[in-house]
């Protein structure tokens, strides 16, 4: 099992950063995570709908070009679908059972995801109708990627 997670934008706080290398760390017994972060579109605060376009194709070229064809790819998005931790257990398990060994979620930058990268997804993601920062999304993402594999293998988690 190959999972990447690409991000827009380079992770800059302390905090963040330690609490990723924590559940990559107690991910390694399980699988292996492969971090790719892209560089965010540099943007003013106010943007036109048009520029904001722009940013969000700039970026979603630089993530597409991450992607490996035969990849599974789940795009974070706030109107994707919500699943508990073990339905997403139980999906990651199903991917890996018919072959699938390459799974990518994408987290989009401040803008979120420009729709090429959501057509390319084969499914969309919701953790929550809230938004959060897109970096902080890493640290849960990671952390429920971690909760998964430990609900696959049956061993104990925090409900």
């Amino acid at each position: 099992m190959n999972i990447s997670i690409i991000s827009v934008g380079k992770l800059k706080e302390k905090y963040l950063k330690s609490g990723i290398e924590e559940y990559t760390k107690r991910l390694g017994s399980y699988t292996k995570i492969n971090e790719i972060e892209v560089a965010d579109e540099k943007a003013p605060e106010q943007l036109s709908d048009a520029d904001m376009e722009i940013v969000k194709k700039k970026e979603a070229e630089r993530i597409l070009a991450k992607i490996a064809p035969d990849a599974y790819v789940i795009a974070l998005a706030i109107d994707g679908k919500m699943k508990t931790s073990e339905q997403l257990a139980k999906d990651i398990e199903s991917l890996m059972t018919y072959g699938r060994s390459k799974i990518v979620f994408v987290i989009g930058g401040s803008l979120g995801l420009h729709d090429e990268v959501l057509k390319r997804a084969d499914e969309k993601l919701s953790f929550s109708k809230m938004t959060f920062p897109h970096q902080l999304m890493k640290l849960i993402l990671v952390e429920q990627v971690y909760r998964a594999f430990r609900i696959m293998k049956g061993e104990p988690y925090h409900k």
